[in-house]
């Protein structure tokens, strides 16, 4: 019997697992590892802090779910892993810590024949002073429970305007090297949205703060977009929808702290700025989660396994060389650790070789640089993949069968961006694009990206397919009959 550990029970690590069990079945061993008790459908989050979904409507539990596919399940976080085992046993291990009511704080070490590190990002709302729902200044959607309170507060705010007092809303990146600037991209529109619907948009100044040294970055470097009327630049196409909301645009950002009700930011071009708020939803840089590694003889090997930012380092060039020297071959195709073959890495929990926006700084050194995103659509394709290397390595027999590949600079994405909920009055940005990683040798003429499989479309039918894919995708992660039938 082999056994597969899968840390982590996000997109990718509970399709890892999932799959995993499907292929292998009984007579095989899958172990989940997450800190949390509920799995969340994290797009929706945005549609929970705007008050159109409650937070029930986006996590389910996990345990029952795993009971019924015969899955292990440790409500816990991982804190060390050790690769080559123990002085007692071999056997490689990871240490835990539990989390859930009854255990917490409590310790154990899990074998495992192959690991799958699908363990997410860390929130660093500490980097920024005075950032996030804890130390009180600002708000997030980064988690369901976040994105409740966030939905309260701004239904305080509209209750204020609905009364005559003026509103400033502040919707984007607490920090200079965040990532996910398309959630924060669909948050703002969509409180643009609630605005327009509940008659208090002309009370409110809403304003869109980004690390984003363009419209439209997203931390892959921007788009250009072949349409009927010709080519479009992702700063083109998001610009005019910012203009016609009357959004205001901060681009180029670092905040430095955020007080009660204000935030100061430095640009790119060295100015300083503060900027009253009544209402802010800042997200936060993220860092690979805290983990150490240990050698046999318990030496501390973290800096083999891991890049000094957490993340798990994986079968990617990491050798440090200025930025217009990376190419789309440095990204990694198999997410195989280097220093051990039964290790993987999926999802956030993998390093990125390098940025793909071009990283930049302001004159005192904060960063002005956008993070490559690992969430969603892609998560899911190698959380896949990686289950399917174990499993076939385990049914084969051959623990060094070549593994699969699927590089992030081969892989197409599609995004759906909400722009606001609603049936009969929603939209969506439809964005298409591929590969993610830009392939200038290939797509020399085209910033790097096939033009047939990269496009944008806006409209309501976007927003049902998001709200379709909504249900879909909770219904895949619950396991339920033919999950397996659609896609990621």
């Amino acid at each position: 019997m082999a056994r597969i550990l899968v840390l982590g029970a996000g997109v990718a690590g509970h399709t890892a697992a999932m799959y995993a069990k499907r292929m292998l079945g009984k007579q095989h061993e899958v172990t989940v590892v997450s800190p949390n008790s509920k799995w969340n459908w994290i797009p929706s989050n945005i549609w929970v802090g705007v008050g159109k979904m409650s937070a029930k409507q986006v996590v389910f539990p996990l345990a029952p779910v795993y009971k019924r596919h015969k899955i292990a399940y440790y409500q816990a976080k991982a804190v060390a892993i050790r690769p080559e085992g123990d002085s007692e046993d071999s056997t490689p291990a990871v240490d835990i810590v539990y989390t859930q009511p009854d255990k917490d704080g409590q310790t154990a070490r899990l074998r495992y024949d192959f690991l799958i590190n699908a363990t997410g990002p860390q929130l660093r709302f500490d980097l920024t002073e005075g950032l996030g729902p804890d130390q009180g200044n600002s708000l997030s959607v980064c988690t369901y429970s976040h994105a409740k309170d966030t939905s309260f507060k701004l239904n305080d705010a509209m209750q204020k305007m609905a009364n005559g007092e003026r509103q400033t809303l502040i919707v984007g990146m607490g920090h200079g090297a965040c990532t996910c600037e398309g959630a924060a991209f669909e948050y703002v529109f969509n409180v643009h949205h609630e605005l327009v619907q509940a008659g208090v948009r002309d009370m409110a100044d809403l304003i869109y703060l980004t690390n984003e040294t363009e419209l439209g970055d997203f931390g892959v470097g921007g788009m250009t977009f072949h349409m009927d009327q010709g080519e479009v630049t992702s700063e083109q196409w998001m610009g005019g929808m910012f203009e016609e909301a009357g959004i205001e645009v901060i681009d180029s950002a670092h905040v430095t702290k955020v007080d009660p009700g204000v935030v100061h930011y430095e640009q790119l071009d060295g100015s300083v700025h503060s900027r009253e708020f009544d209402f802010a939803m800042l997200l936060p840089p993220f860092r690979g989660v805290t983990m150490q590694a240990f050698d046999v003889d318990g030496n501390e090997i973290t800096d083999t396994v891991f890049a000094p930012n957490g993340f798990m380092k994986v079968d990617a060039n990491y050798e440090q060389k200025p930025y217009e020297e990376w190419s789309a071959d440095d990204w990694p195709k198999t997410y195989e650790s280097p220093a051990y073959g039964n290790v993987f890495a999926a999802g956030i929990a993998f390093a990125p070789p390098h940025a793909i926006s071009r990283p930049q700084a302001t004159p005192t050194g904060n960063p002005i640089a956008p993070a490559p995103p690992r969430t969603g659509m892609p998560a899911g394709v190698q959380g896949r993949l990686v289950a399917e290397t174990v499993a076939e390595r385990i049914k084969s027999g051959d623990w060094e069968l070549k593994a699969k590949e699927r590089s992030m600079a081969s892989m197409g994405a599609a995004c759906i961006a909400s722009v606001g909920n609603g049936m009969l009055n929603g939209s969506a940005a439809t964005i298409t694009m591929g590969p993610i990683v830009p392939d200038l040798e290939r797509f020399p003429e085209s910033q790097g990206r096939d033009p047939q499989q990269t496009s944008g479309e806006l409209g309501l039918a976007g927003h049902w397919i998001k709200r379709l894919l909504h249900t879909m995708f909770i219904y895949k992660a619950k396991g339920l009959p033919f999950w397996w039938l659609i896609p990621e």
